[in-house]
């Protein structure tokens, strides 16, 4: 074999045609039809439209049209919103470091122009008619004609991906691709309520929004779009705080989900995925949920557009923020607060009938001490009777049953089969749990109590070396006192080596060297680690389960009253330590439909 033939020679550096790179382009933008239709309703909440019409054929990849009632555009600007890198919402830098558009980068029409056949017809308010222009697979822009239509703009795209047939086989089938495209809208109509959507699909009419003003129209939607279980099961929640405002609705922990598939946040109108927030809300939910079990929600972070970047992603879906971690604790202590609620702060919502105004509060009596564990459930029933504010006779007053005024979860008429504790407040009939009730009731005492006295820690007799990279040291030399807080002694020995010599009580036989790499692992991440304490509650977890009074056990009706005003002012009373829920209510309406009443 001839050396010559193993000398390498430089390539030849070439400009790119611009067809090549409007379609290279094109790859990192359309990456599917719901990718076109998303470009194109931003486009349209930009032109601050109030009525948007979407119209797809064959899962979008025959045609997919946008008709909007915005600002439009003027006839002779038409050919130049088909050009890269051409847009009506930026001008400057300083434009770009505060971006409150959805749209902005100005490559979104000429890239979905250069792999389809596309129409873009538009009219101004003020002029006579409108203009279309069209363009095919990236070639010149016609010249533009006019055209009867009402202000506002029209987007058509046709024949998806003709001129690229390698990436038109990667499409899936016609239902896959129309449930992309129904998603695309519904998250938009999420963003923006005030605007009305209408969606069809092979001119057969699907999703229908009209514009939402009020909060029940707002709730209206919210249901259509994600059904009536998860408005059902929601909490609404608002918290405003060092110039960052956060609303929205949360599900109850006892509407998990087995995916994601019901998580929406939305960061000044644009709906990202963030992995500082996704820590946020699972911290939130930690020890509500079953394992692997996911929330819902819909949630609005507005904040200052200076403080976040949305421009580090070709999608647009992902975000940095210039301080994650204030974002992050933001967000954990607003949704931490409406989840962890006690049943007295919710049971508005859950108990109270619309007549009847707000549900009345008990008295927030202190909770008899308790011993951190296990103690016998006779002598903690006992402390509870000094909760009791019933008469002890085993009959209510007739006028104390009824009243709308009586506390959330009532009062205690029987008890089923040692198992589930009967009671009625001002709606109806509540079926507890009893044993769930009093399992969460005494989890968190056990976290209250922890928490509050000095955490004992034990020096182990032959400490744990682990050995490190510069960076693990580095995170830990920035963590000590997320260490020591939580009773962890440890040292550094050598620039790539620490030591263990003393841990909490709790974790005496747990994998230490693997727990520690695992929080130094979560602070690289997330920028702090809740795996400390998750750990140690779930320890607790187990030791309240043990201490919680059991199935089949017979209680007096002071014992379960006492159980009803102590679910009333914990903390996550309306589930178990599992994820499942204590009890539920039953309306008057609801049993009078079992029996057919007023039939």
């Amino acid at each position: 074999m001839n050396r010559q033939q193993h000398v390498k020679r430089p390539s030849l550096i070439r400009e790119l045609p611009s067809a090549l790179v409007s379609q290279i382009a094109a790859g990192e933008v359309v990456e599917r039809p719901a990718s076109v239709l998303k470009e194109l309703l931003e486009n349209s909440v930009d032109a601050a439209a109030t009525t948007i019409a979407v119209e797809v054929e064959r899962g979008g990849g025959q045609r997919i049209a946008v008709l909007d009632d915005g600002a439009g555009i003027a006839s002779e600007q038409l050919a130049l919103a088909l050009t890269r890198h051409a847009t009506s919402k930026l001008s400057s830098f300083d434009d770009l470091q505060r971006i409150g558009s959805l749209g902005f980068r100005g490559e979104a029409l000429p890239s979905i122009a250069s792999v389809s056949r596309l129409t873009l017809r538009s009219r101004v308010a003020e002029a006579d008619m409108a203009w279309e222009v069209r363009c095919e697979g990236g070639g010149p822009v016609s010249e533009s004609r006019p055209v009867a239509q009402g202000a506002g703009t029209m987007v058509e795209v046709s024949d998806l991906f003709y001129n690229t047939p390698a990436r038109r086989k990667f499409l899936k089938t016609e239902a896959t691709e129309l449930q992309h495209l129904e998603m695309v809208v519904k998250r938009l109509a999420l963003s923006r309520f005030d605007i009305a959507f209408s969606f069809t699909h092979n001119r057969r009419p699907g999703l229908a929004l009209p514009a939402a003003t009020s909060d029940e129209d707002r709730r209206r939607r919210l249901a259509k779009v994600l059904g009536p279980a998860m408005l059902g099961q929601s909490l609404h929640t608002e918290n405003e705080a060092g110039g960052l405002r956060l609303w929205g609705w949360v599900s109850r922990p006892t509407y998990s989900r087995p995916q994601a598939d019901q998580q929406y946040f939305y960061v000044n109108g644009r709906m990202v995925r963030d992995k500082t927030v996704s820590h946020a809300v699972r911290m939130a939910y930690h020890d509500v949920l079953y394992h692997g079990r996911h929330p819902a929600f819909v949630l609005y972070l507005e904040i200052d557009p200076a403080l976040v970047d949305v421009n580090v992603h070709p999608t647009k879906h992902e975000v940095r923020f210039r301080d994650s971690r204030s974002i992050h604790d933001f967000v954990y202590r607003s949704l931490h607060r409406v989840i962890a609620a006690p049943v007295t702060e919710t049971a508005t919502e859950v108990c109270a009938p619309a007549a009847a105004g707000p549900a009345a509060h008990p008295p927030r009596r202190p909770p008899p001490d308790q011993l951190a564990v296990p103690m016998r459930v006779r002598e903690q029933l006992a402390g509870f009777r000094d909760l009791a504010a019933v008469p002890t006779a085993g009959v209510l007053p007739a006028a104390e049953l009824g009243d709308a005024a009586s506390p959330p979860l009532g009062y205690a008429l029987a008890q089923l089969h040692g198992v589930y504790i009967l009671a009625q407040n001002a709606t109806g009939l509540v079926l507890v749990d009893m044993h769930a009730a009093h399992e969460r009731i005494t989890y968190e005492r056990l976290k209250q109590q922890y928490r509050e006295r000095s955490l004992d820690s034990q020096p182990l007799l032959v400490p744990v070396t682990l050995s490190v990279s510069a960076h693990e040291v580095e995170l830990w030399s920035g963590a000590t006192e997320v260490f020591a807080a939580a009773g962890f002694e440890i040292e550094q020995l050598s620039p790539e080596t620490l030591v263990v010599r003393q841990i909490p009580e709790l974790l005496a036989g747990a994998d230490i060297p693997a727990l520690v790499r695992d929080v130094l692992s979560d602070i690289a991440e997330h920028g702090e680690s809740s795996r400390l304490i998750e750990r140690m509650n779930e320890l607790l977890s187990t030791m309240a389960c043990h201490a919680s009074v059991r199935a089949h056990r017979r209680l007096t009706l002071d014992e379960m009253n006492a159980l009803l005003r102590d679910m009333e002012v914990t903390e996550r009373s309306d589930q178990c330590n599992h994820g499942r829920p204590t009890w539920i209510q039953l309306d008057m309406n609801e049993l009078d439909r079992w029996f057919m009443r007023g039939r």
